[in-house]
């Protein structure tokens, strides 16, 4: 008996979408290789313990049905803590955090040498990376599901090649129309 209830009850939450949809995300070094047996862009959220956007970010957007459905099928994604203490080789380079206190892991700490590399310069910063290992873009701030949706699209799709001005993707995102449900 028990067990018919809790096969109804988990029945019920799934048809009820309540269950909570996870993007499968993977390490960079584990990204860069799935990279090479199967070509796809690297999205990374680069984000720290301390950043209130950030956790709005993981909670809104990157459990979002449409964002983590579409993020699972186009990208590799990788979490990256950008005041970590993790040694990552990228691109031939070795990046590491020699400021890192382990004090303060929970609140402001030094800045991984990695987001210098990404350009990044505040929390939350979502980097895309192409095919061939390249930094496309860091996207600074909260992004909602359709403003990531934009983002999403423009790269994967390779828009973002025939914009070399910003004119042409002030016209882009003007014409987008978001189809993610926030």
């Amino acid at each position: 008996m028990k067990r018919i209830i809790y096969l109804l009850v988990t029945c019920c939450f799934i048809s009820m979408n309540l269950v909570a949809q996870e993007i499968n995300w993977v390490t960079l070094d584990e990204a860069v290789a799935l990279q090479k047996k199967t070509p796809k862009k690297i999205m990374i959220d680069v984000y720290t313990n301390w950043c209130g956007p950030c956790k709005m970010l993981d909670k809104n957007t990157f459990h979002n049905k449409d964002v983590v459905d579409y993020v699972n099928k186009h990208y590799y994604a990788v979490k990256f803590n950008g005041e970590g203490n993790d040694v990552v080789t990228f691109d031939g380079k070795t990046f590491e955090n020699p400021n890192y206190n382990p004090a303060n892991a929970n609140r402001r700490n030094s800045a991984h040498q990695l987001t210098s590399y990404f350009q990044v310069s505040a929390y939350p910063t979502i980097v895309f990376i192409d095919e061939k290992g390249k930094v496309i873009a860091p996207i600074r701030g909260y992004q909602k599901p359709q403003d990531l949706e934009l983002y999403l699209k423009l790269f994967k799709d390779n828009d973002y090649k025939d914009m070399d001005t910003q004119a042409k993707f002030t016209a882009y995102a003007k014409a987008f129309q978001p189809a993610f449900k926030g």
